[in-house]
């Protein structure tokens, strides 16, 4: 894939969900979907602080991020990178609306704006290092 293609898939519309690795505090793998906007060429979602990947990512600022599409003839990118969590409510709510309106309607953006930027949500910054991508793999 070109760099192109790799940032037209994860920003496409609609949205796919990323499935987000992370390492648990015993060292096993830990993956769940989540939601996320890209802000330029870096990944922004949330997540709460208490959860799995909240408590792993605050122990251990890396991850791993895979977005596919499931329609044939399937891609995929995997992103690998580091995390910035950001402390700043207002960024919360702002990007907490971007993402939950990528994915259930710009009319829905507020909305979930106010019910994911709460306390106890951290806002997190995914910066690639890696990517490894392949488009139109039944191909």
């Amino acid at each position: 894939m070109s760099d192109e293609e790799v940032w037209a898939l994860l920003g496409s519309t609609p949205a796919h969900t990323g499935k987000l690795a992370t390492v648990r505090a015993d060292g096993s793998p830990h993956v769940a979907p989540i939601w996320f906007a890209l802000d330029g060429r870096e990944i922004m979602f949330n997540t709460g602080a208490t959860t799995v990947k909240g408590r792993a990512l605050q122990r251990d600022g890396r991850a791993a991020l895979c977005v596919d599409d499931e329609r044939p003839p399937f891609s995929f990118v995997v992103v690998q990178g580091t995390v910035e969590l950001i402390d700043d409510r207002a960024e919360l709510v702002r990007w907490a609306g971007i993402i939950g309106g990528r994915y259930m309607g710009a009319d829905q953006a507020d909305a979930y704006g106010k019910r994911n930027g709460v306390p106890g949500e951290l806002l997190v910054r995914l910066s690639p290092l890696r990517i490894s991508a392949m488009a139109h793999t039944a191909d």
